[in-house]
């Protein structure tokens, strides 16, 4: 293929997603703070270099993914790594972040005639490494379809949400309905379960039934019930409590600009916060399934 990709954050997701496009033949230039994660990257044939304007020299593609949307508008805007990026790169940025933050950095992108496109990603760690990730994906149709054969090495399911922000608007919407349900899930789980129901039966009973739903499916809240879950792992690894109420406060800001009522993610959102303030201080860091054990108390 003979392209070349700078991957800025090799965090738990970025480095298998960077690793996946090693494999599909790119040249991957990778950068993180974190010298650890700059080692693990380089035994997975990236290069790694020590500044995010080094990477970016004379690449097709920049691939980001950082934790919040002002250290994404830093990197690319207060930095000056927009300045300095290829004009004939195109910059996807994976994060989940603000929709605004993505139109900001889109709006400046296009002053200095870069490609841009928001493109938030679902599935997870394991989806990460596994290069199953979905993607959301902001953007104009031709930028969407330049992006294609970056996103086809590290996912499975891509997407065309709208314009620069959109990815993030879908973004918001999942993760908020995933905590919704999961929440729902763990709550009805347990009810049975204090009243005598194996967790197994009655997970069993609800998958062909009208309560079945992708937590069920694929992330059993309760212990023991479904093997290679975090729940069966105690709740390490997947995607964490704090994650969640990150992208739950997204929404809530995202609802307060629309003027949207979402009482349900609301209610998502102060059972998460619950959740992680009901016991010690690694709660925020345990998978978001472990809602279960704000009802199982």
């Amino acid at each position: 293929m003979g392209k070349t990709v700078a991957f800025i954050g090799l965090g738990n997701m970025g480095g298998g997603m960077a690793a996946n496009l090693v494999k599909a033949g790119f040249q991957v230039n990778a950068f993180d703070l974190m010298e650890a994660n700059l080692k693990a990257a380089a035994e997975k044939g990236c290069t790694p270099v020590d500044c995010p304007k080094k990477a970016v020299e004379g690449v097709d593609y920049v691939v980001s993914m950082l934790p919040n949307g002002a250290i994404v508008e830093g990197v690319y805007i207060d930095d000056g790594l927009l300045d300095v990026i290829p004009t004939t790169a195109l910059v996807l940025d994976c994060s989940t972040v603000a929709p605004e933050n993505s139109r900001r950095v889109g709006r400046e992108a296009a002053i200095r005639g870069h490609r841009f496109v928001d493109a938030p990603v679902s599935g997870g760690v394991a989806a990460a490494a596994a290069g199953t990730l979905a993607f959301m994906v902001g953007g104009s149709e031709a930028d969407f379809e330049a992006s294609k054969p970056v996103l086809q090495a590290m996912g499975a399911n891509i997407f065309r949400a709208g314009d620069v922000g959109a990815g993030q608007v879908a973004k918001i919407c999942n993760n908020m309905l995933l905590a919704i349900h999961m929440s729902g899930t763990a709550e009805a789980l347990q009810l049975g379960m204090d009243n005598g129901l194996d967790p197994k039966v009655l997970s069993e009973i609800m998958l062909q039934s009208s309560g079945c739903n992708w937590s069920l499916q694929k992330y059993n809240p309760v212990p023991g019930v479904m093997e290679g879950v975090p729940a069966s792992n105690g709740y390490k690894g997947g995607f964490m409590v704090d994650l969640m109420l990150k992208d739950l406060s997204l929404a809530q800001a995202a609802a307060v600009s629309s003027k949207s009522s979402i009482p349900m993610g609301s209610a998502a959102r102060n059972l998460f916060n619950l959740h992680k303030n009901s016991g010690g201080e690694d709660k925020g860091m345990q998978d978001f399934s472990s809602i279960l054990e704000l009802y199982s108390r």
